[in-house]
């Protein structure tokens, strides 16, 4: 379905967001019958609903929303409406249209986008995708999940976009190239569970895409795949790292060095796979990356690493913090422990607690030797579940501040502490930001004088 489709018909937009918005002044430039914006969040009268949006659409909420939800001929749903969500679950059920603003962006310009989603990962790859190939002359718009909705957009020969699951649940067509980063289980509780959640991830591969480009050493994004056609980078066959000419780590095109590990300034094994993706797509695009090695080389040492996401806080006391706080899964905490495999480690876990297996985790950590302090909510659990790790020392505080102070009496000098929260929300914090602006807040205050 496209935008033009939706001339001339009923729509109901759900959801008063970015992404809300976003749809209500696209579809209005394109004529529908009748236009309205449904909110069910409560507080929508927080964010001012007037000017073009009043004009295009009126807002409403509580029952008569979901009234007018199921009256519409078209329901466009923000990504922020889980699958679980029981007016949605009802509207299937009466076999309403249900789209969302990308997936009707997609019907317009799927051909000309490169599209990037991954339980982990999908930030920092098609981060690395836009800005390698602005490098080597290939301008490109980049948007999606990591800031600028798609229907925001402005109109260029090439999209580089990262998306959701809740994004790509409603796809109906599929980009040009289509990447995949990772697969492990997350927001289960928006899905409805494990294999739903890997149906609506791998719903970007689904409409025949040119060229699907996935991390081929994630065992399970290859036992989801199967034999199906991909280049899978990390491996021999396509973009992998092994050793170069010094006999020291080097990204390599097959068995064609490129240039050294140490030029990508990003720590840890899963960013080299993200790089090896970046590469590989841009391979797939007709970049030569023997030819334009030099070039690259100079971009990727550039590469400013996401915030957020393994960011490091210089402190004057010797200790390394870092803020981790996106690794909300314990997948993601496992990636950021390897990260810093051999120096003193102190992990910081915790978040809300919605029932995730912390079983990986503690498999993970039997042999390791460090620290883990949990803070509330869900930290008591994960402490639980590393208990009898005959190397894994845990502490429990009341909230991050006192975690930071016990972290800086505990670490070793020369040592690590991670905020890696492994939990899948925020718990005391409203979000990821307020959570890491707490953390760096008490790494301040305690900072020794």
């Amino acid at each position: 379905m496209r935008l033009s489709d939706l001339r001339g018909r009923k729509v109901a937009v759900w959801g008063a967001g970015r992404e809300g918005r976003a749809a209500v002044i696209a579809i209005a430039a394109h004529g529908p019958a009748d236009l309205v914006a449904v909110d069910d969040s409560g507080n929508f009268l927080s964010l001012p609903w007037d000017g073009p949006l009043a004009e295009a659409a009126p807002l409403v909420s509580g029952e008569e929303g979901f009234d007018r939800l199921a009256a519409a001929d078209v329901v466009v749903r923000s990504p922020g409406v889980p699958q679980t969500h029981p007016w949605l679950v009802e509207l299937r059920h009466r076999g309403a249209t249900v789209t969302q603003g990308t997936s009707l962006w997609m019907a317009d310009h799927g051909e000309r986008t490169i599209a990037v989603t991954g339980s982990k990962g999908k930030s920092t790859t098609s981060s690395l995708i836009s800005h390698l190939l602005t490098a080597v002359d290939r301008p490109n718009v980049f948007g999606g999940n990591i800031g600028v909705p798609t229907l925001d957009l402005p109109e260029s020969e090439l999209y580089v976009l990262e998306l959701s699951s809740y994004q790509c649940s409603d796809l109906t067509d599929s980009p040009r190239v289509a990447v995949v980063t990772a697969l492990f289980p997350e927001h289960l509780d928006a899905h409805g569970g494990e294999r739903e959640y890997y149906r609506d991830k791998l719903n970007l591969l689904a409409y025949g895409p040119r060229t699907v480009v996935v991390n081929g050493a994630d065992p399970r994004l290859a036992f989801e795949l199967g034999d199906r056609a991909a280049v899978r980078a990390g491996t021999a066959d396509s973009v992998n790292v092994a050793a170069g000419p010094d006999g020291t780590p080097w990204f390599h095109r097959v068995d064609q060095p490129l240039f050294p590990r140490a030029v990508l300034p990003l720590v840890g094994r899963h960013n080299e796979g993200n790089l090896c993706v970046a590469l590989a797509v841009l391979d797939t695009l007709g970049v030569d990356l023997v030819d334009r090695k030099d070039t690259l080389a100079v971009a990727v040492a550039e590469f400013q690493g996401l915030a957020h996401r393994l960011t490091e806080i210089a402190d004057p006391s010797g200790l390394t913090f870092v803020d981790d706080t996106l690794a909300t899964s314990p997948y993601a905490a496992i990636h950021a422990i390897d990260a810093y495999e051999g120096r003193p480690l102190t992990v910081i876990v915790g978040g809300s607690d919605r029932g995730v297996d912390y079983g990986p985790l503690r498999d993970h950590l039997a042999e390791r030797e460090l620290t883990v302090i949990g803070i509330p909510d869900s930290g008591p659990r994960i402490v639980a579940a590393l208990d009898g790790l005959p190397k894994v020392r845990t502490e429990l505080v009341e909230d991050l501040t006192e975690a930071v102070q016990l972290a800086r009496q505990v670490t070793p000098a020369g040592g690590v502490v991670l905020l890696s929260p492994a939990a899948p929300s925020y718990g005391r914090f409203r979000n990821f930001e307020h959570r890491s602006e707490v953390f760096a807040e008490a790494v301040r205050a305690t900072t020794p004088a």
